[in-house]
């Protein structure tokens, strides 16, 4: 750390930009407010160079107000933009194999390699374990699916 002690303001700088970087992983918004925050803390080092503690404090004040403030606005207008669709909305229209029985009351599917729970979109419908399924909806954490080779209804 003996570098760092003349220019601690590089040091933020560097997990600034690992964070910011990583934020490109996660599409959350929350590691970008930590490297506001961090980039905060690398202009207070660069202006008190010695200060350690008040680099710290402007460090976490800035992510605190950023996590409550910014963050919370972006969320909301990424979800609102058109054509967003979140990852629930992504299983309708997904295929999956059944791993269990599956009924109007309850069974078990395989999507993508997740296992879910699952009732069939038609009362009195029963789908055999190992059949081709195809999700219809999402109703809270259960998916609604029929099964695929075969006709739905009378």
């Amino acid at each position: 750390m003996e570098p760092f002690q003349e220019h601690r303001w590089l040091l933020w700088a560097v997990v600034s930009a690992v964070m910011a970087c990583t934020e490109m992983l996660s599409g959350d918004f929350t590691l970008l407010m930590l490297a506001a925050g961090a980039g905060a803390g690398a202009i207070t080092a660069a202006i008190v160079p010695g200060m350690w503690l008040v680099q710290v404090l402007v460090a976490v004040a800035v992510a605190a107000i950023l996590l409550a403030v910014l963050r919370p606005t972006l969320l909301r207008r990424v979800r609102d933009a058109p054509g967003y669709r979140s990852s629930f909305d992504k299983l309708v229209g997904s295929d999956g194999v059944a791993t269990s029985e599956i009924t109007d009351g309850h069974g078990q599917v395989k999507i993508d390699g997740e296992e879910w729970s699952a009732r069939t979109l038609e009362p009195g419908l029963t789908i055999a374990t190992g059949e081709k399924i195809e999700v219809y909806e999402v109703d809270g954490a259960t998916l609604v699916v029929y099964p695929v080779f075969r006709s739905l209804g009378p």
